[in-house]
């Protein structure tokens, strides 16, 4: 299921709060962008334990129980991990991807709240999670009775808020300051083929590895930085921060060039760095430059001279990395005026790619 609007984490919250206490609620997003985590934090911020479920794991029997025979009549007992008295919040994570008759165990579980004769308590709390389809997981159809049974939203990842809780769980500052400045390389969506890919929760096992390996304490060495950046996030991100770690020196080394105290990397050996901070400055353009040029202030049009005039000086170092600043390769796009205004002062640049 793809529905047409998204919410970041702090909104699903929100909604969280409140709609689950009295609807199941059913979370749709990619692997590893943190909806796990978010109805733990649920939990926690109502003061509810979080029972999980794994549902591609289950059998109907771990849901429903096993019969008892009680006299001339049995009854069916339910799992102890279900079978609570105290409310509790129960998480049934990954439910698309379990099967036709596990689903259908879950049916009386996520409308009525109760499992056969057992109710759960008064003030608990029903959610459910899955992949989409064209995320490459396990998913599987889920009945249209089921569907019926909750209210969906989907979560997308926002860097901003994602970076909020890595500073509040002190996660490693070279991947909390490398999403500051690449915050678009906080998700990539999943790869049609088996490979590791950048998602909140993969960049969390990169900052674990890092934080184990003790790097910032310790020099690590470039081959085992190599094999941990690239044994967790996508390869295009993982060469990206490589080229990060190699400035950490000049960690600031993209505003001093854009102040005049420094100038572009311009060594053959600093190539990947100069990528880097390229890379950086053109993520910095899409999201301070305004769409339309008669609203930019007076910060803005003092950027947007020192950007063209810093688009000549690295073409003149290299041209086909200036081309990469204003191609539209990745889907984003510079405003059209500024694209005009470059092609203008640097007419070696015109053939690059706009997206017009």
């Amino acid at each position: 299921m793809n529905l047409s609007f998204s919410v970041t984490q702090n909104e699903l919250l929100e909604i969280l709060l409140n709609i689950a206490p009295i609807r199941p609620v059913f979370i749709w997003g990619a692997p590893g962008i943190g909806k796990s985590a978010l109805v733990e934090k649920f939990a926690g911020q109502v003061g509810l334990p979080c029972v999980s479920l794994l549902g591609s794991q289950l059998a109907p029997e771990d849901i429903i129980g096993i019969p008892q025979i009680k006299g001339e009549t049995s009854e069916f007992l339910p799992p102890k991990m279900i079978a609570r008295k105290e409310p509790y919040v129960l998480f049934l994570d990954e439910l698309n991807a379990c099967s036709q008759e596990v689903q259908k165990a879950f049916y009386s579980l996520i409308h009525e709240r109760r499992i056969g004769e057992y109710h759960l308590p008064r003030g608990s709390v029903v959610i459910g999670a899955g992949n989409r389809s064209n995320d490459g997981a396990i998913v599987k159809t889920m009945s249209s009775a089921l569907v019926n049974r909750m209210f969906h939203v989907q979560l997308t990842a926002n860097p901003e808020q994602w970076l909020q809780w890595a500073y509040e769980n002190h996660l490693h500052p070279w991947v909390t300051d490398y999403i500051g400045q690449r915050p678009d390389h906080l998700f990539s969506e999943p790869p049609k083929t088996e490979e590791p890919y950048s998602t909140p929760r993969s960049w969390h096992l990169l900052s674990d590895a890092l934080k184990e390996y003790g790097a910032g304490e310790v020099k690590l060495s470039e081959n085992l930085l190599r094999v941990l950046a690239y044994g967790c996030i996508s390869a295009n991100h993982a060469g990206m921060f490589l080229a990060y770690t190699k400035q950490l020196g000049n960690t600031h080394l993209l505003a001093d060039i854009l102040a005049g105290r420094a100038k572009w990397p311009s060594k053959p050996e600093e190539r990947d760095v100069l990528y880097f901070v390229a890379q950086s400055f053109r993520a910095r353009l899409i999201h301070d430059l305004p769409q339309n040029k008669q609203k930019m202030s007076k910060e803005v049009q003092n950027l947007t001279h020192r950007a063209k005039a810093l688009m000549k000086d690295l073409s003149l170092i290299n041209n086909e990395i200036a081309q990469m600043v204003v191609s539209a390769d990745d889907g984003d796009i510079l405003p059209e005026w500024f694209m005009v205004e470059i092609v203008r002062d640097l007419p070696r640049l015109a053939t690059v790619q706009t997206g017009h």
